[in-house]
């Protein structure tokens, strides 16, 4: 990798010579300007304003603009005479834990080569020191004409760089936060948090820039003279109001659907369809509902119950009674039963006597 910029790191009374190298690089796809009646390319050409003619690259300085629009020329000379202890040196003036780096001032990364076999000790030396103590160096160095802040880090067995922002070049976030106070429910927050265990962690490597390889495709297609049909894109609703509650609990189905978990679609009958949710109000599911439907016609029927059926009180006395008027039926069923009985046989008795008489 070519270097952008070499230098020594200091290190107390330690100097070790380095490289700057870039640690990334944009993949992004850059389009030209052109005329679009003859597909000509549009260029930018550097005109002087005073004498309207174009004006090479050596033949233009840098200055500085006033308030009143008077130009204050600046030279490289200027420049180098400044009293700039950090222009060819990273001077590491701190150590200190990683987390009290603001990750909102992180910057370009650069990858620190050492520069020579002579510089290789120290940096192993500064590498192995910032390994074993779980800390970054906080350092001052110069580049692109300014000086700036950066930390340092180790990356395998590399000492990366990430420039940082000026503490002053953070903006406050004022008026950014939501108007009015909001109040988040227990339930919502324990949805959010099922919905965040769904969905776990991710390889990072695994990760791809999903416009750009269709961009790709794009440029091939219509290269080849294919013709390009446009992609169908949904409707994301944005701006609607939404039921927070079932957008929560269908994207925490749809995340186990699309993870493949075991007993999901057995969940799913209890909880729903487990599709995600569109942006706008939605309605409870076919399961919940039956399930609503069932405990409401269950209570139903235990207020009717409750009604029909007296107090235990009253319940103890009509039950003796219906005792007591179940034990007179059944003794004057007896006695019907002994009395036709008994009649019975004595007609019997009074025909026979009869018979004999007249023998």
């Amino acid at each position: 990798m070519r270097s952008i910029w070499n230098g020594a790191i200091s290190f107390g009374l330690v100097s070790i010579p380095i490289k700057l190298v870039n640690a990334t690089e944009n993949h992004s796809i850059h389009f030209r300007q052109i005329h679009l009646a003859d597909g000509g390319r549009i260029r930018y050409r550097k005109v002087c304003e005073l004498d309207e003619e174009e004006v090479g690259t050596g033949d233009i300085g840098k200055a500085y603009e006033d308030a009143d629009g008077t130009m204050i020329p600046i030279t490289d000379e200027d420049l180098a005479q400044l009293p700039l202890p950090t222009a060819k040196t990273i001077e590491i003036v701190a150590f200190v834990p990683a987390d009290q780096i603001d990750p909102l001032q992180m910057d370009a990364a650069y990858y620190l080569s050492a520069n020579g076999v002579p510089a290789a000790k120290p940096y192993t030396l500064l590498r192995e020191a910032l390994k074993r103590s779980n800390k970054v160096a906080v350092a001052k160095y110069a580049l692109r004409g300014r000086e700036r802040l950066g930390m340092l880090r180790v990356v395998d067995d590399v000492i990366a760089m990430h420039g940082l922002l000026w503490p002053d070049e953070i903006r406050a976030p004022e008026g950014v936060a939501p108007d009015g106070d909001v109040t988040v429910r227990d339930a919502e927050l324990d949805l959010a948090d099922a919905l965040m265990d769904t969905l776990g962690e991710v390889d990072m490597d695994s990760l791809h820039d999903d416009y750009r390889e269709a961009v790709e495709e794009l440029i091939a297609a219509k290269a080849s003279g294919e013709n390009v049909r446009p992609a169908e894109t949904e409707d994301a609703g944005g701006g609607k109001v939404i039921d927070l509650i079932a957008a929560l609990e269908n994207s925490v189905q749809a995340a186990r659907k699309s993870r493949g978990e075991q007993g999901a679609d057995e969940q799913d009958a209890d909880e729903g369809d487990g599709e995600m949710a569109d942006v706008h109000p939605i309605k409870k599911t076919s399961g919940k509902s039956s399930a609503q439907t069932t405990k409401k016609s269950s209570a139903a029927t235990k207020k009717s119950a409750s009604k029909s059926t007296p107090k235990s009180t009253g319940a103890k006395k009509s039950t003796s009674t219906t005792k007591r008027a179940t034990a007179k039926k059944t003794t004057k069923t007896a006695a019907k039963k002994q009395t036709s009985s008994s009649g019975g046989t004595g007609a019997k008795k009074t025909a026979s006597s009869r018979k004999r008489t007249s023998a």
